[in-house]
């Protein structure tokens, strides 16, 4: 059974894209294309995409040692596990699921689709319901589909 309807036509896609914009590859490029080189994070790389999802868990982000985030980052962008890959960066203080869909959509190699409540709305989904990997698993594929 699929969870997801989109709400317009997939058509309307490219329309509706072009009308918002992120400005992510002017905040985050640079970082970007280090993690992708690096294969990790440094604390100042990764505290730049958390403000850059949610400015509001800045510090609780700033807990996490450099070590820390670069150990995790490291095995989330090295596993073949897509489960591993997305659970362990909530281990990072500040990563909720959606911080951590940023984080891969930005500096994993293999395309992720952000998980945002506005991205969910267009889907038919009214509230945010609660994140597990089953979830995340078939939202990846159904934004993979589209």
């Amino acid at each position: 059974m699929n969870q997801f309807k989109l709400q317009f036509s997939a058509s309307e896609i490219p329309s509706y894209s072009k009308r918002y914009s992120y400005q992510s590859d002017l905040v985050l490029n640079d970082v970007i294309i280090s993690a992708k080189e690096k294969g990790f994070l440094t604390k100042t790389e990764f505290l730049k995409i958390c403000e850059w999802k949610t400015p509001r868990s800045k510090h609780l982000c700033a807990l996490n040692s450099d070590e820390f985030i670069r150990e995790i980052t490291f095995i989330a962008f090295k596993t073949n596990t897509d489960q591993l890959r997305i659970e362990i960066l909530t281990l990072l203080k500040g990563v909720s699921w959606s911080t951590a869909s940023v984080i891969l959509h930005f500096c994993h190699k293999i395309e992720f689709p952000i998980l945002d409540f506005r991205a969910l709305y267009s889907l038919n989904y009214k509230e945010v319901p609660k994140y597990d990997y089953i979830f995340w698993k078939n939202y990846t594929e159904y934004c993979r589909g589209l």
